[in-house]
């Protein structure tokens, strides 16, 4: 998820599974919709025995052969819900609820540094019990017939983030910096999430019998949600993080896809940056759409949508409007420059907007799907999206009941926040 530039937030929840309901019924339509309109790009995985991995072909993924489009969601959640036995059915029941929507890969944490039911306690340290509860995940996922899509560390200080990681070498006396920043340059904090990665990588889940890097309902791997390194705009220092991060996990799996897990944001160096980014600062984050994707060992592109939460004022059709913009020109680069994939990880749109109206999701969301499709119709790079993000429903109510939990305040941290 993101910090952003106003004391409100952004992405309002989806909620599904018992009592499933959708303040966006037109989503499931378009789905639905889209689903179908490609026939393959739906493949029942349930109907399979033995999975292939999903590849890339220039700028499209592949799948036994063929064009493999997804359609599919975000539940960051679904780890952290996999350790305590009263929250693990929400896991089976969120996948379940995706699949009847003809959905295909589910974005999720595979990652909680420092915090309540933390996989890595401390750098090299690992809660066993919450590594089963991911080894549940994947299972569970496959299952379902759902593709997993694991980012592995947080730019934001929710689940330990690197915050954490920098906190733990200060705490050591081997930190260079307090800066958040040095997560990116410190040899120290380096090595910590390089180890992390072998460790996860490596990892042999206890209920299948299969290490992480050689099972197929993991779609791909995300080094980093939403990096910035606002301490250096011209980019090099996060550049160099994602060329030596990007090749040791090709040196350790090369069977899965790598993506950065960018908002895609154009650079300091980047003519886009004045007539694409919805604002100026938008290029003084550290990182660079174009230039960041073009690395070898990146085998897609990813892409955020949140242009109610990076203007504050604009109306909702100038809004709809920059989001063709924002779709054309990330597709656009895709096909000309990139020669790779380019997918939209996270959009949604807040029902905390002063002029919201439910109508406007399915307006949104069609547009976004649109896109997609005529991308797809000409072979183009618009490979797919994955929507923020889908609930079981009661998740909301604990909170009121019991009072706020720390893995409350994460939720909080992630869907009440901004930068």
């Amino acid at each position: 998820m993101i910090l952003r530039s106003s004391p409100t937030y952004r992405k309002k929840m989806v909620v599904a599974g018992n009592g499933l309901f959708y303040p966006i019924v037109g989503f499931a339509s378009c789905v639905a919709f889209i689903y179908m309109s490609f026939g393959g790009l739906g493949t029942n995985l349930q109907e399979k025995t033995k999975l292939g991995f999903v590849e890339r072909n220039g700028t499209q993924f592949m799948l036994d052969g063929k064009a493999f489009y997804i359609n599919g969601w975000n539940s960051y959640w679904l780890m952290d819900h996999s350790v305590d036995e009263y929250t693990k059915p929400r896991v089976r029941e969120i996948l379940q609820a995706g699949a009847k929507m003809g959905l295909t890969v589910c974005r999720t944490w595979a990652f909680n540094d420092g915090d309540y039911n933390a996989l890595q306690i401390s750098p090299g340290r690992f809660n066993e019990q919450v590594f089963k509860a991911l080894d549940h995940v994947i299972v569970e996922a496959r299952q379902q017939g759902i593709r997993l899509l694991f980012s592995l560390v947080n730019n934001l200080q929710a689940y330990g983030g690197k915050t954490q990681y920098v906190k733990w070498a200060w705490d050591e006396g081997v930190g260079l910096s307090a800066s958040n920043d040095s997560f990116f340059f410190d040899p120290s904090i380096r090595n910590y999430f390089k180890n992390y990665v072998k460790t996860l990588l490596t990892r042999k889940n206890t209920l299948n019998g299969i290490q992480y890097r050689d099972d197929p309902t993991i779609f791909a791997w995300e080094l980093i949600n939403e990096p910035r390194c606002i301490t250096d705009a011209s980019g090099d220092t996060l550049q160099d993080w994602i060329e030596e991060m990007s090749a040791f996990v090709k040196a350790i799996d090369k069977k899965h896809l790598l993506t950065v897990g960018l908002e895609g944001f154009y650079g300091p160096k980047n003519p886009k940056r004045l007539t694409v980014n919805p604002e100026m600062w938008a290029s003084r984050l550290g990182s660079d759409f174009i230039r960041n994707s073009k690395v070898p060992n990146i085998d897609f592109a990813s892409v955020h949508i949140y242009p109610d939460h990076w203007f504050h004022d604009k109306e909702f059709h100038e809004n709809l409007k920059f989001v063709s913009k924002w779709m054309h020109s990330h597709i656009e680069d895709g096909d000309k420059e990139l020669n790779k994939p380019v997918m939209f990880t996270e959009y949604g749109l807040s029902n905390q907007n002063k002029d919201f109206e439910p109508s406007q999701r399915d307006r949104f969301y069609k547009v976004i799907l649109d896109a997609i499709y005529k991308s797809a119709k000409k072979n183009g790079s618009g490979a797919g999206s994955l929507v923020w993000q889908l609930f079981v429903g009661g998740m909301d109510k604990l909170a009121r009941l019991h009072g706020p939990t720390q893995q409350q305040r994460n939720l909080k941290d992630l869907c009440s926040q901004r930068q």
